[in-house]
């Protein structure tokens, strides 16, 4: 077998015994993280919360960085073994303030979960100039897990959970102009090649971790319309992807992707601590199981608008999210763009 991602050659579904309808509760069944340490970023609301519960449920300590504390404290009351810290991914400084931290703790991180993100805003900027989407969902998780690195290779057999979307469909990343500069802004587009750099993220981390034992996954963990992720859309928008039917309702089909908050946590609770994956990393997962290369898309710009009609129809990683070049591509344009180093 490979030892590496590249190209998709480890991207084979496996008999996981679970599938889009299970939860995070179903998922984690069996799994024992007494004394292990987890960071869970927005893991204050919709699947960061429900991926919290199911953690800590089993024995872990998990660590909540958050915007809104104040949110965040309301929001996880009554949760036992969570500690809530300040951090915000659009603020270079403080991530560094929270990671130095945790780090000063001497305490090793079996899991890093960079769960939080914004989807379909208006353009705005971060205080270096970079667009907010790709800032906040992928770049600030490139300086946290970078910052944290010493305290992973400290757990000698820690994991790194990119959330990324079948948003990735949206955009393959553009290395010409990330930002926006230079071509007219498109909001999903922005956060499709955000979600896309999550996943060349986690196939380069991978390759480069795995003889430190710090192995890196993503995925898609469904449509869940109760998350905050769709405070920007309006109702008629929500309907041309296939969230709500005719009448307004919420379309549930987790098999097709529509999923409740507890089936939208557990492919994240799933990559974090199923056996199954011990031995294979950088494989982009959806459905509680590691999910198939889709090779039918057109991405185009003048067919963006046939692959966002319909969220139904979409599954699977699309190849040039896999792509080897544009992993390590990505990977000097996220240390030059950010300023960090990973000293590995």
């Amino acid at each position: 077998m490979s030892n590496n991602n590249y190209q998709g050659v480890l991207q084979q579904p496996i008999n996981s015994g679970f599938d889009g309808s299970s939860t995070s509760t179903e998922v984690i069944k069996g799994i024992d993280l007494t004394g292990k340490i987890a960071i869970v970023t927005g893991g204050y609301a919709g699947i960061g919360l429900e991926t919290v519960k199911a953690l800590v449920s089993v024995g872990a300590t998990v660590i909540v960085p958050a915007r809104d504390t104040e949110k965040a404290k309301n929001n996880l009351a009554g949760i036992a073994n969570v500690e809530l810290e300040t951090m915000d991914l659009m603020d270079p400084a403080s991530i560094d303030s929270f990671a130095e931290k945790f780090i000063a703790s001497e305490r090793p991180l079996n899991l890093l979960i960079n769960n939080a993100g914004i989807m379909w805003v208006p353009l705005q900027r971060d205080s270096r100039g970079y667009e907010s989407q790709l800032s906040t969902n992928h770049l600030g998780h490139f300086q946290l897990t970078s910052k944290l690195w010493k305290a992973l290779v400290k757990a000698e057999g820690a994991r790194v959970i990119n959330v990324s979307s079948w948003g990735h469909h949206y955009s393959k990343f553009n290395f010409e102009d990330p930002n926006f500069e230079n071509r007219e802004y498109e909001s999903l587009m922005g956060y499709g090649q955000s979600k896309t750099a999550n996943i060349l993220f986690s196939v380069e981390l991978d390759n480069r971790g795995k003889d430190f034992g710090v192995r890196a996954y993503s995925l898609h963990p469904g449509a869940i319309v109760e998350t905050d992720l769709k405070r920007h859309l309006t109702d008629e928008q929500l309907s041309a992807l296939g969230v709500y039917d005719e009448n307004g309702n919420v379309v549930r089909d987790a098999l097709k992707g529509l999923k409740t908050i507890a089936q939208g946590a557990s492919t994240t609770v799933w990559a974090a601590t199923s056996p199954d994956l011990n031995e294979i990393g950088g494989v982009y997962c959806e459905n509680n199981n590691i999910a198939d290369v889709d090779h039918t898309i057109d991405e185009s710009p003048e067919n963006f608008a046939d692959r966002m009609t319909d969220i139904k129809k979409l599954s699977g990683v699309v190849d040039y999210a896999l792509d080897e070049a544009s992993a390590k591509k990505l990977w000097i344009l996220s240390e030059n763009l950010t300023g960090v180093r990973f000293t590995m």
